[in-house]
């Protein structure tokens, strides 16, 4: 099993919260501080920060896996540097790639994707890496379906949800969360619009402010 769970820190969980239900997610779980939602394909956890904390605004890339110790033990085969630990939260693996970048997978609490949740949209986490052929490797390395490749992108399928995407950068990171529509995006757009969010659009490309600053993009069927 392989999800797409990217975490969302941020001071205004509530303004978050309306965002995500107005592109369509779904929320699955919700303890205050951490809230997990649905999309189509892939999940989102909002993080609660203190505002004006470094952590506030970020988002952290990561994944959601079945067995943790059979997905290490998988990854290392295939060469990627993989280790189960005791986190805050609870055991997970902690993925370390050749350009330094790492990230963890933590255990899916469900394997299945709520059906109330918008089918079209999919969640996107992005790494960003001076490697490009190596992080792509390195996401082949962890289970995911290569789609489309160049010299400085790559972006990759997985089998429970969501996207994994490389750009390349000068240093490597997360990139801010993005989503994919394969659906009518002036729907979309109208959906947001009507919620009060105030969506630009450029082609094939929504953009939406995100709270606290920053935007949030939306990308529609090429």
């Amino acid at each position: 099993m392989l999800r797409v769970r990217p975490i969302q820190f941020t001071s205004d969980v509530a303004a978050w919260k309306h965002l995500l239900v107005a592109l369509g997610l779904v929320c699955v779980k919700d303890d205050g501080d951490w809230v997990e939602f649905d999309a189509g394909s892939g999940r989102v956890a909002l993080h609660r920060a203190s505002a004006g904390s470094p952590d506030d605004g970020t988002t952290v890339f990561g994944v959601e896996v079945g067995d943790l110790a059979e997905f290490a033990r998988r990854t290392v085969a295939d060469g990627t540097r993989a280790e189960l630990f005791d986190a805050d939260h609870g055991q997970a693996v902690r993925i370390t790639a050749r350009d330094g970048f790492t990230f963890l997978a933590d255990k899916a609490s469900s394997r299945t994707t709520s059906p109330e949740a918008d089918p079209a949209l999919a969640v996107v986490g992005t790494w960003l890496t001076p490697d490009v052929p190596g992080a792509a490797q390195g996401l082949r390395n962890i289970g995911a379906r290569p789609r489309h490749a160049s010299a400085t992108f790559a972006d990759f399928s997985t089998k429970n949800g969501g996207i994994l995407l490389v750009r390349e950068s000068s240093e490597p990171a997360a990139g801010g969360l993005s989503f994919e529509y394969d659906g009518d995006l002036a729907a979309l757009e109208a959906r947001l619009a009507a919620a009060g969010l105030a969506p630009a659009r450029t082609s094939s490309l929504l953009t939406i402010q995100a709270p606290r600053g920053g935007t949030l993009a939306v990308a529609g069927p090429a």
